[in-house]
């Protein structure tokens, strides 16, 4: 079936049964069943008499093959598990890594059921619209350290969007990317961890890619890189681009063994900085948004009490910008 394909794919136009056939050395009732089960798989083939068969928007495939095919991170993304609908990435990640599964193992979801944000706050996965994704770490770092690599995964979605659409999205510490004032990206990290040893971590990432419109209620807050360029964008390329650089950046961090290589890159595109913001907590407090610490920690002047305290993580929301 996949030899079918292959040939399909280097022709790039209209290809008779008869000389996929000759190529391949099958009969071109084997060709038609091949054909057959490519389009269940979800490949849109067109079929003209006399003509023959030709692949359509081949760069849109979205499976396991298609984003294995082509990877040019090492360990990023090099083994996928794709569910066509599943609750959450992140718990299929987590049941891999109990398992035994390498680092950069991927999981990757048309539909998720239960997809979240922090903090449990649902997040809407609609089916061939966006990219919905977590992938497997095996960090040799002590567990204080892995809050930082929700910073180099905001930093990997940045690079990335940047390069391929022209926007300008920016980060809102920690786990956010914004794109006009509007959330386009959620990142997500749980870990599994002892006192003093990590055992793994799993960086979930939700992008809102193709998505035309959203329910009433979030149409204030939510947005697409659709919506904010008018073009759609294939999303295989961006989870094989988003691997690639995932993975240069956690490389280097472990080389460095710090986040501070990092911090004037994270800086110029964390909205946050020099805003008023929310910190949310046991006691929620009003305070501007200072600078990013070496250790990703957010720094902050108190409004009520003009100290400066450093939040290591939770929920903070920037005034007039949604939470």
């Amino acid at each position: 079936m996949y030899r079918i394909l292959d040939v399909l794919q280097q022709a790039g136009d209209f290809v008779s049964g008869q000389e996929i056939g000759n190529q391949l050395s099958v009969s071109r009732a084997a060709v038609w069943k091949g054909i057959e089960k490519l389009r269940q798989e979800g490949y849109e083939i067109e079929a003209i008499t006399n003509k023959g068969y030709r692949l359509i928007h081949p760069e849109t495939m979205y499976n396991q093959r298609e984003l294995e095919k082509g990877r040019k991170a090492q360990r990023m993304g090099k083994t996928v598990h794709f569910f066509q609908e599943t609750d959450s990435t992140n718990n299929r990640i987590r049941e891999l890594a109990l398992a035994g599964a390498k680092e950069g193992t991927l999981a990757v979801a048309e539909l998720q059921t239960q997809g979240r944000g922090r903090r449990g706050k649902p997040w809407q996965s609609p089916v061939g619209t966006g990219v919905w994704l977590s992938v497997l770490l095996r960090p040799n770092i002590v567990p204080a350290q892995a809050s930082v690599l929700t910073l180099l995964g905001g930093l990997a979605v940045c690079e990335v969007l940047q390069n391929m659409t022209q926007l300008q999205p920016q980060i809102k510490w920690p786990n956010d990317i914004y794109v006009g004032n509007k959330k386009a990206v959620g990142i997500l990290t749980e870990m599994d961890c002892e006192l003093t040893e990590v055992h793994f971590v799993v960086m979930g990432i939700g992008i809102n890619v193709n998505t035309k419109e959203f329910p009433e209620d979030l149409q204030d807050i939510a947005t697409s890189l659709y919506l904010e360029s008018g073009q759609t964008y294939p999303r295989k390329k961006i989870v094989q681009n988003i691997m690639e650089s995932l993975e240069r950046y956690y490389d280097a961090f472990l080389a460095a063994g710090s986040f501070e290589p990092f911090l004037e890159q994270y800086r110029k595109n964390c909205m946050t900085l020099g805003k008023e913001v929310v910190v949310y907590g046991k006691e929620p407090f009003v305070a501007t948004a200072l600078d990013i610490t070496q250790e990703g920690e957010l720094l902050v002047k108190r409004a009520d009490t003009g100290k400066k305290e450093v939040v290591y993580a939770g929920e903070v929301s920037i005034r007039g910008v949604m939470k």
